[in-house]
């Protein structure tokens, strides 16, 4: 999804107001404003010419990992412009201009950054004083229902709870040995926000509950609450045997005995649907509800191929070839990589995508790196292969001008980024 304006006030809506608890946020010493001047240039080791003030970490996350998942050792400089955005403390910003600066109170650190940084870095190996620290902060402001949200002491949404179980895993750990204060896992969070098979929208997942408790299907937050039931990461392998149980018929699961793999198995249903009639998932922001989704498009696909739906992402998947090259062009490094993650979940030749070379695009984003000996992608679990806002008011709070500025950066895939859920989205 291209990111505008509207889809960042939405997103807007869904965090302020959640946010009650104190910011997490870094060291105590001097703030770093993750601020970027038009005139600044930017490093050489970063994906991508835009802007990075809101998504640097993610985009190069997700180039990195792509770049892995196919073969290509990344450049030294790429993998060190990521690993120096660090935190002392393990966190990670979107962006810090001066990453030889230490971290403040007003560093605005995220989940989602911080998850992505590690799935990459995890993937990369060799970078575990890094991960470990990451990992170590995720759990630090891991909210007592289990989940996380974007912002530290944010309410929990699926698209941030689900990018951080995909870190976890990476990382080796087990959600469900990371219960909350109030003995709730990750999986639990999840399942509490799986709309109810009898409701509208049911078998779905909602981004955050609305001010009633309401649950409103959300296709995003669903491709993102799939791959996070099943437990896995942003990038997932053809045939995945993980996805066995989420390969059920279409009928939506419900019940006292509820389950992460019925919530998957219901939200694999609910994409299928879905996608059933265009190949695509419809855009959610306003004026545009029927114009193409690709970024959650190319997200649903790799959902798909995880929960062992292969066939039912083959529609969407042959659509992409035919039509994300406009839009990946001008979306960038992070979009190129949805699209590498989308071939490799269906065993498909990202060389070749449609008549592209999608390596060669995402490579001609960023510092040259090299082929590998082999191909890498990911195997079983335990394989690090397969591991793959604020204004700082005094009160911690989230501001609507951070969130706005994620949403205004121009290109980004946004997939699970914050700033392209809309709580009330839908197919």
């Amino acid at each position: 999804m291209i990111v505008r304006r509207s889809a960042a006030l939405l997103a807007a809506t869904a965090v302020i107001g959640t946010v009650c608890a104190p910011a997490a946020l870094a060291d105590e010493s001097p703030s770093v404003s993750p601020s970027a001047s038009a005139s600044q240039a930017f490093p050489s080791g970063l994906f991508g010419s835009t802007d990075p003030t809101y998504d640097g970490v993610w985009r190069q996350s997700l180039a990195l990992l792509a770049q892995h998942t196919v073969g290509v050792k990344p450049a030294a400089k790429a993998v060190d412009w990521l690993t120096g955005q660090s935190c002392a403390n393990g966190a990670f910003a979107p962006y810090r201009a001066d990453a030889s600066a230490r971290c403040g109170a007003k560093t605005m650190v995220d989940t989602n950054s911080t998850a992505a940084a590690v799935q990459a870095l995890e993937a990369l190996g060799g970078h575990d004083s890094v991960t470990s620290a990451a990992v170590k902060w995720l759990k630090s402001v891991q909210n007592e229902d289990g989940g996380w949200g974007y912002a530290p002491g944010g309410a929990s949404d699926t698209n941030s709870t689900s990018v951080v179980i995909g870190a976890l895993e990476a990382a080796d750990i087990d959600p469900d040995d990371v219960p909350s204060k109030d003995e709730k896992t990750p999986y639990d969070a999840l399942l509490a926000l799986s709309v109810p098979c009898d409701e509208d929208g049911g078998g779905a997942f909602a981004f955050q509950p609305d001010k009633k408790g309401r649950l409103a299907a959300n296709a995003d937050a669903t491709t993102a609450g799939l791959l996070g039931s099943l437990g896995k990461g942003l990038v997932t392998q053809a045939g995945d045997k993980a996805g066995d149980d989420a390969s059920k018929g279409s009928k939506c699961e419900g019940g006292d005995s509820f389950t992460r793999q019925d919530a998957a198995a219901n939200g694999a249903a609910y994409l299928t649907g879905a996608l059933a009639k265009n190949g695509y998932l419809k855009s959610a922001l306003a004026g545009a509800e029927d114009q193409p989704d690709h970024g959650n498009t190319a997200d649903a696909v790799v959902a798909l191929a995880a929960a062992g739906r292969t066939s039912e992402a083959g529609k969407p998947l042959a659509w992409l070839e035919k039509n994300s090259g406009t839009w990946a062009a001008k979306s960038g490094p992070a979009a190129y990589a949805q699209l590498i993650f989308a071939a490799h979940a269906t065993g498909t030749d990202p060389r070749d995508f449609g008549g592209a070379d999608l390596v060669k695009q995402l490579g001609a984003t960023g510092p040259a790196g090299q082929a590998s000996d082999a191909s890498a992608g990911p195997a079983d679990k335990g394989d690090k292969g397969d591991k793959t806002k604020q204004n700082d008011d005094e009160d911690g709070g989230v501001s609507l001008w951070w969130i706005i500025g994620v949403g205004l950066v121009g290109g980004i895939g946004v997939g699970f980024l914050i700033s392209g859920r809309n709580k009330k989205q839908q197919p």
